[in-house]
């Protein structure tokens, strides 16, 4: 959520500069985080077709002439089952606070249904609905879309876009530019995403995890950095049960093999990465474990 600038960086007093925050919402599964990265021209976010895969707020920093913009990817906003499921929607809420704009992001695939209006509902008004996954579908069912969404109360504008392929991003980025008020500049020219390096890694194991498992365990990975002494960075992977540290560990240690090539790809030559795994029973359902977590 909008707060002060990152420490020893005051805000620059850019003269004729828009700045402001915007935040993403929506069920789980919409696309948020692909959006964000397609927006920031990077991967900030990571990504899975598994819902829930973002468990805590996500800033990326989007650079234009005379703006820059911060937005921050959230939790899918669900029905919870566990202490985890409500931490991550309380999560998502706090991040709607003091924003400029609220970005409602709906799968054009799956159809607005109950659950994108019961959002919509906690965005008061002059937010901007981006129905997004149109590529793919006809031009006759992207407008039935819409006008299916014309009736959303509040909603200022609507936006068909493509995050996977980038279609209508620009249009969006330019309104959202728009949207802006003048203001400072929150984080230094060049900086794309708030996310620590800790953070980053631990983040990029559970989505190869995410990958590798497939529906096996979503819900009941947490990964951590509990040493960090460059070149060498251990990460701990945390399941609930005893049955599930096998299928983490995979057959001869596979698994972890599969996971630890594939963020070290995405990590600076040189990497020594350790990954370890234990199990913390029923850690979800526990709000002190999901606290700790940083969740």
């Amino acid at each position: 959520m909008p707060a002060e600038p990152p420490a020893g960086a005051p805000p620059d007093a850019d003269a004729g500069l828009r700045s402001g925050f915007v935040t993403l919402v929506g069920r789980p599964n919409v696309g948020k985080s692909t959006l964000l990265n397609r927006l920031c021209g990077t991967k900030v976010s990571i990504v899975s077709d598994k819902p829930q895969t973002t468990r805590a707020p996500v800033r990326g920093i989007v650079e234009r002439p005379g703006a820059q913009l911060v937005f921050v990817d959230t939790p899918g906003f669900h029905k919870p089952m566990t202490a985890l499921g409500e931490r991550l929607n309380a999560a998502a809420s706090d991040a709607l606070a003091d924003v400029d704009v609220a970005c409602l992001v709906i799968d054009a695939r799956a159809g607005t249904g109950t659950g994108d209006r019961w959002v919509a509902q906690r965005l008061g008004s002059g937010y901007v609905v981006v129905l997004n996954k149109v590529d793919g579908l006809t031009h006759g069912v992207v407008l039935r879309h819409l006008a299916e969404l014309a009736d959303l109360p509040g909603a200022e504008s609507f936006f068909p876009v493509s995050a996977r392929t980038g279609a209508g991003t620009d249009a969006l980025l330019d309104h959202l530019i728009e949207r802006m008020p003048a203001g400072p500049r929150y984080f230094p020219t060049g900086t794309v995403s708030d996310v620590d390096d800790e953070t980053r890694v631990a983040e990029l194991v559970r989505e190869q995890l995410l990958a590798i498992t497939r529906d096996e365990l979503p819900y009941s990975i947490a990964t951590r950095v509990t040493e960090w002494d460059w070149p060498r960075i251990r990460v701990e992977i945390l399941v609930e049960r005893d049955s599930q540290k096998g299928i983490v560990i995979g057959k001869g240690g596979g698994v972890l093999k599969q996971v630890g090539i594939a963020v070290r790809r995405q990590l600076p030559d040189g990497c020594h990465l350790e990954l370890a795994v234990r199990v913390d029973r029923n850690w979800q359902h526990r709000a002190d474990r999901v606290e700790r977590l940083g969740y």
